[in-house]
């Protein structure tokens, strides 16, 4: 078997601290939004920290690997994504008695997700596992995937993904020179502000809240009656701390993880937004694989997804806990709540579909429907 050697920087575990609060300077400018903007700040010196720590605690070495993989997220080492990524390189590794190595980097040490995709494309980094909103840059159909309120719960939104239309979303990468091999979770994206409690559609009346530069998400928070204000995650904190936003909307992980309850009063679980995440390897790459390599790559992210998912549901529970522990108060909002949010801001969704290809959305919205009634 041809040996193949990748240039890449040095690299660590890090520690992983699962509920461990982020609210120094360091970590408030480390983490992900919803990997389409990051705000890492990593030098060249906490990488090489990170790699001696890596080499300390794997039995393998990528010096005696015939493939080595360098596997990079947005998010930080305390997040169960990491987690998750840490299990796919524990199952490739041992079931390939470490011919195969996967180096892994979080905090967006090999960038941010659209340069990493990049990355993917022309073959110099492996793997990726970015929220699907930045993906909307390659394909246009995964933008459907930020329609608010497209799906009910959890279990509906991953019946969808895990059938024929996520697989044809996953296949639609192989065109970008990307392979789809599974789909994890980052979670609804629910609000956070300073001002006041948020538990109805009134409630968003006037507040400046933060957003990614994402049009869909623009428009909603528009109808809802609020100024969203797109601004870059790692200057987030400081926003929100000065004034300049009343508040901004994440999945509760990154809520907890980036210490934004130091800076906000208020957490509302709207679940506006179900954010999956999506492992990406680089299809140059993944063909270089030989086929049984191809099919355990393929079911090791399959399965660390899995336990990614369970570890983001129990941690997500504990971290709401931990939020109100730390002074945060919890707006809880009803269904009927968001039925009724659902419902002003269905024209943005009408309005986007219009420009997706019709038999796509057709078929999606169809898969959505019998989704929910198998999980009623």
């Amino acid at each position: 078997m041809k040996k193949k050697t990748f240039l890449s920087v040095t690299m660590a575990f890090g520690l992983i601290a699962v509920l461990a609060a982020c609210g120094d300077a360091e970590n408030n400018n480390g983490g992900a939004d919803n990997g389409a903007d990051n705000g890492a700040n990593n030098t060249e010196e906490n990488v090489s920290d990170n790699n001696e720590a890596d080499a300390a605690n794997s039995e393998y070495s990528s010096g005696d690997a015939s493939y080595v993989i360098e596997a990079g997220i947005g998010l930080n080492n305390q997040h169960p994504q990491y987690e998750g990524l840490l299990r796919f390189k524990e199952i490739v590794e041992e079931e390939t008695d470490g011919d195969v190595y996967v180096e892994t980097y979080h905090s967006s040490q090999l960038g941010d997700d659209r340069e990493m995709m990049e990355a993917l494309q022309l073959g110099s980094q492996e793997v990726t596992i970015p929220s699907t909103a930045p993906v909307t840059n390659f394909v246009d159909e995964y933008a459907i995937l930020d329609f608010p309120f497209l799906f009910a719960n959890e279990e509906v939104a991953m019946e969808v993904l895990n059938g024929e239309m996520g697989d044809e979303l996953l296949d639609s990468l192989e065109d970008q020179e990307m392979v789809g091999l599974a789909w994890w979770e980052n979670g609804y994206r629910d609000l956070t502000n300073s001002t006041q409690p948020v538990e109805t559609a009134e409630d968003f009346q006037g507040l400046t809240i933060r957003t990614m530069e994402n049009e869909v998400h623009l428009e909603a928070f528009s109808e809802l009656g609020a100024n969203p204000t797109p601004m870059a995650f790692g200057e987030l904190f400081t926003g929100m701390q000065q004034g300049t936003v009343d508040g901004q909307e994440n999945p509760l992980a990154t809520i907890y993880l980036e210490g934004f309850y130091e800076v906000q009063d208020y957490y509302s679980d709207t679940n506006h937004v179900y954010s999956p995440f999506v492992f990406l390897m680089s299809k140059s790459f993944y063909d270089s694989l030989p086929d049984d390599y191809q099919e355990l790559v393929g079911d090791a992210a399959q399965e660390a997804g899995e336990f990614q998912i369970e570890q983001n549901r129990a941690q997500n529970e504990e971290m709401l806990e931990s939020l109100i522990d730390e002074g945060m108060e919890h707006s809880e909002v009803t269904d009927e709540a968001r039925e009724e949010m659902a419902e002003i801001v269905q024209p943005v969704n009408d309005q986007f579909a219009e420009q997706l290809d019709q038999d796509f959305v057709e078929r999606f919205f169809q898969a959505v429907e019998d989704a929910e009634e198998m999980h009623q």
